[in-house]
């Protein structure tokens, strides 16, 4: 069967917005912090630590809630995630905007988004499965944001990990959705590249 799910297109659309809208609009960095990255560069490398952040503690609170290992496998990850991001971060003397408590976020747009992504995931299972799948779909989406506005091979080759993360942990949600009877189908990304994704 299909269902239909009640997180807001308008609030992700205004997420994925955001995303690209840090490449074009940062600040630029002072030379002690980034100073070998571009603004675009450093604005989406610092989006992307706290979108890691947003993922894992979404299945932080769908463990919490549900008990099931397939969330607390996927905030594993998730977190090695994060540390890649960090190491970056590190690597180009850029501020770390993550904060230590689970749940919390300096981006707004990120803070809304796990706010109602945490809201209709704790509705059901099902619904918590639904919302692991809907995050990978905008990761993926951001992420390729991300190597698209870059030429460093370091970067490239995180992200690139983070994208290769993100399309497995869509397989996983999207296969436990058919395991319990329900078709997924993409929201964000192209039906192409979903059924790739999917067939691989």
């Amino acid at each position: 069967m299909k269902i239909e799910r009640t997180i807001s297109k308008m609030t992700l659309f205004a997420v994925l917005v955001c995303a690209v809208t840090v490449m074009m609009g940062a600040a630029t960095p002072t030379p002690a912090m980034g100073a070998s990255l571009s603004s675009e560069e450093a604005a989406m490398l610092t989006y992307m630590r706290e979108e890691e952040k947003m993922a894992r503690d979404v299945y932080l609170k769908m463990f919490e809630i549900w008990g099931a290992a397939i969330f607390s496998n996927i905030a594993g990850s998730e977190q090695r995630h994060m540390d890649t991001m960090k190491k970056m971060l590190d690597k180009y003397r850029l501020p770390d905007p993550v904060q230590p408590a689970i749940g919390a976020f300096t981006n707004l747009a990120l803070q809304e988004k796990y706010d109602e992504l945490v809201d209709s995931g704790s509705k059901s299972y099902l619904d918590g499965l639904y919302a692991g799948a809907t995050i990978e779909e905008i990761d993926m989406v951001d992420i390729q944001h991300a190597l698209d506005g870059t030429s460093r091979l370091d970067l490239k080759t995180a992200y690139q990990n983070l994208l290769e993360g993100s399309k497995n942990h869509l397989r996983a949600f999207v296969g436990a959705l058919a395991g319990q009877g329900v078709t997924y189908d993409p929201q964000f990304i192209s039906q192409e590249l979903y059924d790739a994704i999917i067939a691989f």
